[in-house]
């Protein structure tokens, strides 16, 4: 072979090099090895941020619906800060399920998927969609959310019975939520 033929080989494999790195990165915009796949969005997504929240999820000891005379743990809601990647406190979370920015923009969500959290003693992983946007800032694009990585947050397992009926309870959590939507498109849901 000449030195023409090489080179001309060598640039080839690079170029496919490079279509084949960017091919990875696109799909794994939408795609973690460590979430479920009843979890992901739908492909068409993209991440536009990520936040640790921390705080507790609320319980309130209340009859069954379905047998009066027995009681559980129900959760009444979140009540969480939400962290930038930096660190920073960039807004709260709290009941609807509701994430509000600083910005004041809000999401409000409605669960699609629960799978249970790799660690039985945490709460479960959760695929949301969103269902309404206030404001126009960083969650006025927000069409799916995912809760992921979560520490603590689970009901207690005992101390809910009439005699503490209406009680509630905070129990610690954290957890990531990483925020989907498609750029440009304002609360529009992507089904």
């Amino acid at each position: 072979m000449n030195k023409t033929s090489l080179l001309n080989i060598s640039l080839l494999l690079v170029l496919f090099g490079l279509n084949a790195g960017n091919t990875h990165a696109q799909s794994t915009t939408t795609t973690s090895p460590d979430v479920p796949k009843n979890l992901q969005v739908p492909p068409e997504q993209s991440l536009i941020f990520k936040a640790a929240a921390k705080g507790s999820q609320i319980y309130v000891c209340k009859a069954k619906p379905d047998n009066l005379n027995a009681f559980e743990w129900t959760l009444k809601a979140p009540d969480a800060v939400l962290f930038n990647e930096q660190g920073q406190p960039l807004g709260k979370h709290y009941a609807g399920p509701t994430w509000e920015s600083n910005d004041g923009s809000k999401v409000i969500g409605q669960v699609k998927v629960k799978a249970d959290a790799p660690q039985t003693s945490t709460i479960p992983w959760l695929l949301l969609e969103g269902r309404s946007h206030q404001g126009n800032g960083i969650f006025s694009q927000v069409n799916w959310i995912q809760r992921l990585h979560t520490v603590g947050g689970k009901a207690p397992a005992q101390g809910c019975d009439r005699a503490h009926a209406n009680r509630e309870v905070k129990v610690n959590y954290q957890a990531d939520y990483y925020f989907w939507g498609v750029p440009g498109n304002k609360g529009v849901k992507r089904h």
